[in-house]
């Protein structure tokens, strides 16, 4: 299979239907977690041109930077502090409109506006989380909910 992806100009909807199955497509079969995180996160970031993507997973009492696309980040992130550690810690999808709003936020870049952050859950335990960071207030919504949580309930840890 050639990986070049077929990307969509629609609707956010639009793009993740067109997203999805080659993403699907290009990790089935794949056991290698660090590959498919690799091409999950490239996949997002060519689609959707978002200012960074990335997944951190949970090592002992941390969450520690795992493959991603955009500028250089945090490396290590303690359970409760910022988005990533507090989607972590509720184990539960978080969408911030305005970074700057959100108490303890970590700026890890100062271009980043809104955030949204998904947990990887696994045998009811947070494992990871996707997180995704845009230059633009208010851009993660719903949508971008439902299939990212459908992206990361895909991936085979």
């Amino acid at each position: 299979m050639a990986e070049d992806l077929q990307l969509s100009t629609g609707s956010k909807q639009e793009m993740y239907e067109t997203l999805l199955p080659q993403i699907k497509a290009l990790i089935e079969g794949e056991e290698d977690l660090v590959a498919n995180m690799a091409n999950i996160t490239a996949a997002l970031k060519e689609q959707f041109n978002w200012l960074w993507v990335g997944f951190y997973l949970v090592k002992k009492e941390e969450l520690v930077l795992g493959p991603f696309q955009g500028p250089v980040a945090c490396t290590r992130i303690k359970k409760g502090r910022g988005v990533c550690g507090a989607s972590w810690q509720q184990a539960q999808t978080i969408i911030v409109p305005d970074v700057e709003k959100f108490p303890g936020h970590i700026a890890c870049s100062s271009l980043s506006v809104s955030e949204i952050v998904v947990p990887v859950v696994r045998n009811n335990e947070v494992i990871g989380v996707l997180d995704a960071d845009s230059e633009k207030k208010n851009w993660f919504d719903k949508t971008d909910q439902q299939y990212l949580e459908e992206i990361v309930a895909s991936i085979v840890f």
